[in-house]
């Protein structure tokens, strides 16, 4: 395990003892939950992290760059964090690749994962983001990676209503540099065969799924997904796209928080 730990933020609540940890998904950073914090912070402690590679932790992991990434070794660095600050479980909320990571956490270490709240969940890449990805795998050594990144910007946030997530988000991934950006790239190449895994294997945490009725790319799966897993409930978020903290964050704060605070009662 390296030594060097991603960069995160803590708001600690004066009575509460229960934790939601905050993951962005590919090209964000943690700054994308700044909707969220005001709402949240009345509530849980909070913790807010910035994945490998992503915000204020770009420079910090230089070392690990030579690896190749997995999405294990994302979900242990944040397993990392959680160690350090004595959280021994807590509740997770992840926003579009991140919530993929979310599942994972809660793969290796179920014990430590009270619920997860997913949001513009990616459970499956179908076939037009496939043959995007394939597109992108192609050009990726010719292209420039801000190119690509805005063209999947486009793809999966076609709306105008979706105008500022995606200019946060291609405003984040500007701060990837392109080395960085090919690593997390051959990542999705893992999603299908992860999600199909995750499909057939139902853990027993309390799920929310949080999705714009417009997030076209992802619903349909996710609806597959809620269908056959008894713990997962599926909320949607009317007149929305992908990125739901963004586009509708007073649905979103209040649809999760009241989730969360549901599963504390019935601890």
């Amino acid at each position: 395990m390296s030594s060097a730990m991603l960069f995160h933020k803590t708001f600690e609540h004066p009575t509460s003892d229960e934790w939601v940890v905050f993951v962005h998904g590919a090209g964000g950073s943690s700054s994308i939950w700044f909707k969220q914090i005001k709402a949240y912070k009345q509530h849980f402690n909070l913790l807010l992290i910035d994945l490998r590679g992503h915000g204020k932790s770009n420079q910090l992991l230089k070392e690990l760059i030579a690896n190749r990434y997995t999405f294990k070794a994302v979900t242990q660095d944040i397993l990392q964090v959680l160690d350090h600050l004595k959280i021994s479980s807590a509740h997770f909320v992840g926003m579009s690749l991140g919530t993929i990571i979310v599942r994972n956490v809660a793969e290796l270490a179920a014990e430590r994962v009270k619920s997860m709240v997913l949001g513009g969940a990616v459970t499956r890449l179908n076939t037009r983001s496939q043959v995007l990805v394939r597109l992108g795998n192609l050009c990726k050594h010719i292209v420039p990676y801000m190119w690509l990144y805005s063209l999947f910007a486009y793809i999966v946030m076609p709306q105008r209503t979706q105008k500022e997530s995606r200019h946060l988000f291609i405003r984040e991934a500007k701060k990837l540099c392109q080395k960085e950006f090919k690593r997390w790239f051959i990542l999705t190449a893992e999603v299908n065969p992860l999600m199909k895994y995750f499909k057939d294997r139902e853990l027993p945490i309390p799920t929310l799924y949080l999705m714009g009725e417009r997030d076209y790319m992802f619903i349909k799966p996710v609806k597959e997904m809620v269908a056959v897993h008894s713990q997962s409930q599926l909320l949607e978020i009317p007149d929305c796209g992908h990125v739901c903290n963004v586009e509708r964050p007073d649905e979103f704060n209040q649809h999760s928080i009241a989730f969360i605070q549901k599963q504390i009662s019935v601890d």
